[in-house]
Formats: C-alpha cells, sequence, structure tokens
C-alpha cells in the first residue's frame, strides 16, 4: 500500500512534504478462517466468556479462545492450582467447566453482545467424548440465535488417552481418530498439540490427513515443582504445565518445524506470546496468528497491547501487511 504524504511548514517557512507510515493490512486466514489481525486470546486464560470485555475490546480481536469445555461440568484439579515461576507458571487447573450446554446459555450471549469471534476449544478422555462434544456444540450452533460467532472448534488434544497409554497429542493414530470424530462440528477444526513429543510433525501430519484446517503449537509443557519445606509437590494436581515468556523458543522451534514439514498445513502459534518481538518470531516461524496465554494473568491487557504493538513495529518497518512476516524465515 502507497504511503501517504502530509505537508507541514519548515523553519524557513516553505512547505515540506513528510511521508506518513504505511497503511498496515492486519487481516489472515487460518485454514479459511478470515480474521481481521492475528492476535487471539488462547484457551484457558480469558476465562470461559466475556470476561476480559472490562479491559480489552473483544471486537477488537482476531479471536476470543474459550476455555476447554467437555459435554458435561468438570469440578477441574484440587487446589492450589496455579504456581508462579521465574519465566512464567505453573498450572494444574484440570479443565474446570460448566458444561457446553451452561456455557451457551450463560456465557455465549455475552461473547455475542461484545462482538466476538469466538473458538470453542473441546476436550476429553476418549474418542466417544470427543465426538459427543462436537455434536453437543454441532446442535448448539444450529440452534442459538447468532452462530456466526462462532468461527473455528480448537480439538485440544493435550488429555490423558484412557484407552491408550499416552495422552492424545504423543500418539499419531489416537489423534487422527479424534479429529475425525469431531468432523460433525461443522466447524473448521484446529487440532492443538504438545510439545512434549518429538513425534510433533508426525502428529501435525495425521491430524491434518484426517480433517484438520489448522494445528495450535503449542499447549504447555509437562512440569514439576516441589516445596522444599514440605517435601511435596506444591500443586494439588502434582504435575502441571508450564508456561510464559520461557515457552517462547519451545514453541518458535514447534512452529517453525511443522512449517517446514507441512508448509501447506495452517498454524496458530502459542507459547510465550507477550510482546511484538514474541508475537513475530511465531509469525515468522510459519504461523498465521498467534495466542497470548499467561501474560494475560499478568496484564488483562495483553492480547490488545501486543495487537498494539504489532501494528506499531510494522509501521516503523515498513511493513504493510502481516502476511509479509507469515513464515518469512524459510523464505
Amino acid at each position: 500500500m502507497p504511503s501517504r504524504a502530509t505537508t507541514i511548514p519548515t523553519a524557513a517557512g516553505s512547505p515540506a512534504i513528510v511521508a506518513e507510515p504505511p497503511t498496515v493490512d492486519l487481516t489472515t486466514t487460518v485454514g479459511g478462517v478470515s480474521l481481521p489481525n492475528p492476535v487471539m486470546c488462547a484457551a484457558g486464560t480469558a476465562g470461559h466468556g466475556a470476561e476480559l470485555s472490562a479491559f480489552v475490546d473483544l471486537s477488537r480481536l482476531g479471536a476470543v479462545v474459550v476455555k476447554s469445555l467437555s459435554v458435561d461440568p468438570w469440578p477441574g484439579n484440587p487446589a492450589p492450582r496455579v504456581h508462579p515461576l521465574s519465566t512464567g507458571m505453573i498450572n494444574s487447573v484440570g479443565l474446570e467447566g460448566p458444561g457446553l450446554a451452561a456455557w451457551a446459555n450463560a456465557e455465549l450471549p455475552q461473547l455475542q453482545r461484545a462482538g466476538a469471534r469466538v473458538v470453542v476449544s473441546i476436550w476429553g478422555r476418549s474418542i466417544e467424548d470427543y465426538a459427543e462434544a462436537a455434536e453437543a456444540l454441532a446442535v448448539l450452533v444450529g440452534r442459538h440465535d447468532q452462530p456466526g460467532a462462532i468461527v473455528a472448534l480448537e480439538v485440544n488434544l493435550s488429555c490423558p488417552n484412557l484407552a491408550g497409554k499416552s495422552m492424545f497429542a504423543h500418539d499419531a493414530p489416537a489423534a487422527a481418530q479424534v479429529m475425525a470424530a469431531t468432523a460433525v462440528a461443522g466447524l473448521p477444526r484446529w487440532a492443538k498439540l504438545s510439545p512434549n513429543t518429538d513425534r510433533l510433525v508426525q502428529v501435525a501430519t495425521a491430524c491434518a490427513e484426517a480433517g484438520a484446517d489448522a494445528v495450535t503449537l503449542t499447549n504447555t509443557l509437562l512440569g514439576l515443582v516441589i516445596d522444599i519445606e514440605t517435601r511435596r509437590p506444591v500443586l494439588g494436581g502434582g504435575g502441571g504445565g508450564v508456561s510464559g515468556p520461557g515457552m517462547g523458543p519451545i514453541a518458535v522451534r514447534a512452529v517453525w518445524d511443522v512449517a517446514r514439514a507441512l508448509p501447506q498445513l495452517p498454524i496458530i502459534g502459542a507459547g510465550g506470546v507477550c510482546d511484538a518481538d514474541s508475537a513475530i518470531q511465531l509469525l515468522m516461524a510459519g504461523a498465521s496468528a498467534v495466542q497470548v496465554g499467561t501474560a494475560t494473568f499478568a496484564d488483562p491487557r495483553a492480547p490488545q497491547r501486543v495487537l498494539d504493538d504489532l501494528t506499531r513495529w510494522c509501521h516503523d518497518h515498513g511493513v504493510t501487511s502481516v502476511a509479509e512476516l507469515c513464515g518469512a524465515s524459510h523464505r
């Protein structure tokens, strides 16, 4: 896009032409889902509804990914659930949620009124759990007054597989079965994968072949913190998921590896996004969009701040389109 020009008076009285920064085209596309910009809230960090609307205009964000939901209510793990780290935090919330029907009645209308583009995250401990959640979501979308508010389904595969020996995100065939089973939702599907495996590319490939429109990279790292006074884990659930700025290089590597192996598969980068630099690294590594997670706990305005900082960086560096950044480090 061409730069605009402004005429300003000089000390000598003659006009000078000063070029204004070029307008930045922030639009992006993730597996057929068009978004006004590439910055979203990550699942589990913005609640189930419009909690952040007191701090952020949710309609300005690319999308809001709600905390993962199952068909039935789930109480989550025992307290304590969150513990701070020098690099972020570790949590063992345990996917607490009200269930899809209760969420649709109480929380979805608030998100719609806020003008948010909603991505629903679902979870399960069996393929049947995921299928039931997808079916329930399809019914809710078809029944709701404003179904267009829900733009995609994010399938959280970082859950223990009760029928197998590891979580779905560590098992390519099992992950593929889940993605195939969720097709009934009738929405674009994003597979959210785990960094805790050396088979990430294989799992991403299996998900894509099973119908995933995109992959979200990545979920948290497995971790454990021990209280040396009590000699017990600090979290009520024992181990937990590590997130925050320290996750940044790990997420960038995950995006880089999958983008290099599967250049046609859209990617959403998640992990360590707290400013323009961390977001741009993920975009350059091959992501088409990013999610802001742990930074929101420290600053509820973080998603909007990241978007503003990203826009400013593009202005300052003469970047006229976010598309110029996506996958730039591979070109």
